[in-house]
């Protein structure tokens, strides 16, 4: 009888031992470029050195990331769509938005640029592809650089070109969608962290261009937004916190400047501003 209950004493201490030292976690949901151009495995170690917390992460468009945390599947967002974003606040879903970093988007096509797109404004830009119905391909996924795109062919046309044979939308993400428009020779919008990333994988294989940039329209600011606990019980609101004064502090906006390829900054820091 002794030796059951020690051997209980002692499971329940290496029980309790293991459960201190459990490291915490969170979860976040997080726009494609923040992944794919490698920045949050950039950062995560990082947190996690920095904080004890070990950050995870699902990426998928802006429009989804908002979805996931209405359904208090995530506890905090990092995500680049400032007018879905303060919507979402406003219904009480997020707390504590913060502005991280910025780029921006650009148009991007063949090298020989067919439709001579480089140095006209972007209304005409697109007015000429929708004219020549050159193809152009859209992530059409509702993420933040297609809520942008869509925001760009309405205030040039009016309307979006959803039903033109011309207009693709491919239901990827960005390094997806690039490939697909090298491969037929068409036209896309990209965020330009994206573009880099692809450029330093395709080297002297690739095969498109910048054609536009640099207007005030294609400004990229990408925000961090915690989860409401009042609205999602399970939310870890206070390691959101803790996540946010991290990425926030002037330590890590200069790990995020210092993140660079092809010996270009993919994002500038900003949090301050």
């Amino acid at each position: 009888m002794k030796k059951v209950i020690t051997n209980g004493v002692l499971a329940l201490i290496i029980l309790l031992s293991l459960s201190a030292n459990a490291k915490e976690s969170l979860m976040m949901a997080t726009t494609t470029s923040t992944d794919n151009t490698g920045l949050l495995d950039y950062l995560a170690p990082k947190f996690e050195k920095d904080t004890a917390i070990t950050l995870k992460w699902l990426a998928t468009g802006t429009g989804k990331a908002l979805k996931m945390g209405e359904n208090c599947d995530v506890d905090i967002l990092f995500v680049h769509a400032p007018a879905s974003e303060k919507k979402f606040i406003k219904q009480g879903y997020g707390v504590n938005r913060k502005q991280v970093m910025y780029n921006d988007f650009i148009f991007i096509g063949p090298k020989n640029d067919p439709l001579k797109l480089s140095g006209m404004n972007i209304n005409l830009a697109l007015k000429t592809i929708k004219e020549k119905e050159v193809t152009f391909f859209s992530r059409g996924d509702n993420s933040g650089t297609n809520k942008k795109e869509i925001s760009l062919w309405k205030k040039a046309l009016k309307n979006v070109p959803e039903s033109q044979k011309w207009y693709m939308q491919t239901g990827q993400g960005m390094l997806s969608t690039i490939n697909m428009s090298s491969q037929m020779g068409g036209y896309t919008m990209s965020d330009r962290g994206t573009w880099i990333k692809y450029m330093s994988q395709h080297k002297n294989d690739n095969t498109m261009k910048i054609v536009l940039e640099g207007s005030k329209d294609l400004i990229n600011q990408y925000s961090v937004i915690s989860i409401n606990s009042q609205k999602c019980a399970n939310a870890k609101e206070d390691l959101a916190k803790k996540f946010t004064l991290w990425i926030n502090s002037s330590k890590t906006q200069t790990f995020i400047a210092d993140f660079r390829l092809l010996g270009q900054a993919l994002f500038i820091p900003n949090a301050n501003n």
